[in-house]
């Protein structure tokens, strides 16, 4: 008994000293802190001291139990309440409210186990002798129907906050929106995420679980997208969607941007750049060194690059397809998705499909095998011929030099704008002013200036280094962009010089496309076109980037970078959502330029919520990740 007594007395105390530092200041929501605390600890002075300590009230044991199990509910409610505001709480006041909490929960767990049904009437021989001689009632008829319903909303909210504990300190359940990481995961496949060990927060503050373990290259994890502001009333907004997302099992999906779209985070993605590393990821390896090591490829055995190559996503028995689209060819996946019922037109568009993304994907080998194999020395010398050969049809008069870059624009050299309407253009170019002009330098201005790595063109080809001096801009993304530059005019003058010979010599034409020298031009730019758009998902410079004098940056400490393992078809920390037009090397003053979203970013532990160890959902790929 007079441990009994101890416990109340250590339970009373901890809630008062967790209600001394609940109080908020603000006009706003978090004043409801306060009253909630004052209003549980007046409960629990009054039941757990008053009624069942003083008055000996043993009759009361099981609503003083139910009573003990939601007190750390009614505080951590007050907890995300006074962080619920326009304010920040001092960090100060979310550790002191977070321990206080915590040990109020421990107070709880100790006194249950003392009032349980097993051990409270040993306590006092009083008590023992109450309970022989009185039987609890037993309900009947629409006492007992009420008794039932309250007893099963009892239990239900009980659970409801039971989870929620669990999804703040323990487990994550999440649901796979996208195909970014197949075939780790499929989309709707549901997986579990263990937290304890990554430091999980309480709600809305920094206080929270020390970090008990540190992420490695190959880990899936759970994380907040980056993407998105993490202000205070975002995280508010995102707190109560995980809940409600929580206690549905990820059935309801409340969190949804200004747009009124569902927001995607939480993300999956795999862990690929520890803290003090530098990246490249170069025609689908990934590259990285360290402060005491140059770059080394790091084994990626999880990457997917060539899905149609994966059997095992595909199910021809039952014609049925295992994701939901195939990530290149949106045209295919469509045709996919509206066939309907007629079961062969289905499996027929399947194997095409699949027979189109293994052509996409040997053009992309393709064309990174011509890049590597790229001249520059010869590329220069065809691109003055091509010059030549077009300024002997041009009619347009001359301009003033300074007024010749300004006659295409960045946006105007956007590479599909070149390569989609090449009569109309060579027409253009034909009679414009200045337009002799201009295709000489935009053909020539590349390899006449003096560029660090053109100066042993004679003998220059890609460098099987990832940096050094022999590489355009000094790493190989540079290079590579450079010649893909350099690939993409050739491609284009070919088909603008060859347009207009057809059209000096009197040629219709409705005669141009069977022309051999024209179609075959058209093939290289189709091939080029193609993989420029996918060049980034497939690419990336060094992250982070070097300093201006070609000093290295890293990784900083307790960050990490990650991908999807679907990479043509995941937008992760390599990528913003937003596509702007850029040019696509600046060592080219009048460079094509193409779309990208490309921007990688590192994200900061704490905004890793844990690692996806589990799949379980659906049943027939229920087990570990790996």
């Amino acid at each position: 008994m007079k441990q009994l007594k101890i416990q109340i007395y250590i339970n009373l105390i901890f809630v008062t000293l967790y209600v001394l530092f609940s109080f908020s200041f603000h006009a706003d929501i978090s004043l409801l802190s306060f009253p909630i605390s004052v209003l549980t600890l007046l409960v629990m002075l009054w039941q757990l001291y008053f009624v069942f300590y003083k008055k000996q009230a043993i009759s009361k044991v099981n609503v003083i139990r139910r009573i003990l199990q939601y007190e750390p509910f009614a505080l951590i409610t007050a907890f995300v309440l006074q962080r619920s505001g326009k304010y920040d709480v001092p960090y100060i006041i979310d550790v002191i409210g977070a321990i206080f909490w915590t040990l109020v929960t421990i107070s709880s767990i100790i006194l249950q186990f003392f009032l349980s049904e097993k051990r409270v009437y040993s306590l006092n021989d009083s008590w023992k002798t109450e309970r022989e001689h009185n039987v609890a009632k037993k309900y009947t008829g629409f006492k007992r129907v009420i008794f039932e319903i309250l007893d099963w909303l009892d239990a239900i909210v009980w659970s409801v906050f039971v989870i929620f504990l669990l999804n703040i300190f323990i487990l994550q359940l999440y649901e796979i929106p996208s195909e970014s990481m197949v075939s780790t995961f499929l989309i709707k496949d549901r997986v579990a995420a263990i937290k304890t060990f990554s430091g999980p927060k309480f709600p809305l503050s920094k206080a929270g679980l020390p970090y008990f373990r540190k992420y490695k290259r190959g880990d899936v994890v759970v994380i907040r997208n980056p993407h998105y502001e993490h202000d205070r009333e975002s995280e508010f907004k995102t707190f109560f969607s995980q809940f409600i997302y929580m206690v549905t099992l990820t059935i309801v999906k409340t969190n949804r941007d200004e747009n009124g779209e569902l927001k995607a985070d939480p993300l999956v993605k795999r862990v690929q750049g520890l803290p003090g590393e530098q990246l490249i990821l170069m025609d689908g390896k990934l590259y990285a060194r360290t402060a005491d090591s140059d770059f080394k490829e790091i084994e990626d055995p999880y990457a997917q690059w060539n899905l149609s190559a994966n059997t095992d996503l595909y199910d021809f028995s039952k014609n049925t397809l295992k994701i939901q689209k195939l990530p290149i060819s949106e045209i295919y996946s469509e045709q996919i998705q509206n066939v309907g019922k007629n079961k062969n037109y289905w499996q027929y568009t399947l194997r095409e499909a699949i027979s189109a993304e293994q052509s996409l994907y040997d053009d992309t080998l393709k064309v990174e095998l011509n890049r590597r194999n790229l001249n520059l020395a010869e590329a220069a010398k065809e691109c003055e011929s091509l010059s030549a050969r077009f300024a002997s049809l041009a009619q347009g008069k001359d301009i003033p030099e300074n007024e010749v870059k300004n006659l295409f624009s960045l946006e105007e050299r956007f590479e599909y704008s070149l390569l989609a309407d090449t009569t109309d253009l060579t027409m253009t170019l034909l009679s414009a002013a200045g337009s002799s002009q201009w295709f000489d330098h935009f053909m020539n201005d590349w390899h006449r200036q003096n560029v660090t790595g053109l100066n042993e063109m004679e003998t220059y080809f890609e460098d099987e280094k990832i940096v050094g001096e022999n590489l355009i801009g000094g790493d190989l993304y540079s290079d590579s962009c450079f010649r893909l530059n350099v690939m993409t005019k050739i491609a284009f003058a070919k088909i603008i010089v060859r347009n207009a010979e057809l059209a000096s010599s009197g040629v219709n034409t409705s005669l141009w496309s069977t022309d051999s020298e024209r179609m075959e031009a058209f093939e290289d730019a189709r091939l080029l076109h193609t993989y420029l758009i996918r060049m980034d998902q497939r690419n990336m410079g060094l992250f982070p980037p070097s300093s201006e004098n070609g000093k290295p940056n890293f990784i900083p400490e307790n960050s990490y970078f990650m991908m999807g393992d679907n990479r043509y078809n995941s937008l992760d920390l390599r990528h913003s959502y937003e596509r702007k037009i850029v040019a696509l090397t600046k060592y080219d003053p009048y460079s094509i330029s193409y779309y990208t979203n490309l921007e990688p970013q590192y994200i900061d532990r704490n905004l890793m919520q844990g690692t996806a160890n589990l799949r379980f959902w659906p049943l027939s790929r229920f087990g570990l990740t790996k």
